[in-house]
């Protein structure tokens, strides 16, 4: 039987990343995913990075990484992994396939998109590790003003519906306070 799967929701700094770190807290050994990458000459997001990093234990591991489908089908690392987040995830997928441009979103940008979407959502419904992952919630805000902002904001969606019927627990936080939406027992 597959471990449990759960995706955390939540607009920023809703405290949704310090929740999906306290999930796992009680394990000696978790494999923190970072889908952020590396902004050179960012300081606010070196200092940010530097936050969550103090926030985990010593002996958690970290892979900074956005190839999350090797990482779930790892069947070698029997260690819980903790994706943050799919929303960066997404960004840089979106960069890697030219999606941001209209021309290149209709001239196959969209197929690239939602082709690696669909591998990251299969593999984390066959994924046999505990796994949290973390998004942000996209259906609570404004509509984006420009075509490459509401394509990202629907693609996030669809691929957050994906992964949550998935999961075995999906839970929303706001303001700090967390709301299970979905939990089903394993």
């Amino acid at each position: 039987m597959a471990l449990p799967r759960t995706l955390l929701l939540g607009g920023a700094r809703s405290g949704k990343s310090t929740h999906a770190e306290r999930l796992l807290a009680d394990r000696p050994d978790v494999l923190y995913v970072a889908t952020s990458g590396r902004r050179d000459g960012d300081a606010d997001w070196a200092r940010r990075v530097d936050l969550h990093r103090a926030r985990r234990p010593e002996s958690w591991r970290t892979a900074e990484t956005c190839e999350l489908e090797a990482v779930l089908a790892d069947a070698a690392d029997p260690a819980p992994v903790l994706i943050d987040c799919l929303a960066l995830w997404l960004t840089a997928v979106m960069d890697e396939c030219g999606a941001w441009d209209d021309a290149t979103w209709l001239g196959g940008g969209q197929e690239a998109v939602e082709a690696r979407c669909a591998a990251l959502a299969a593999a984390w419904a066959g994924t046999r590790r505990e796994a949290v992952a973390v998004s942000n919630e996209v259906g609570m805000g404004v509509v984006p003003a420009t075509p490459a902002g509401r394509r990202f904001r629907d693609t996030l969606g669809r691929l957050n519906m994906a992964v949550a019927d998935a999961s075995e627990r999906v839970l929303l936080v706001v303001a700090g306070q967390v709301l299970t939406i979905k939990a089903v027992s394993v």
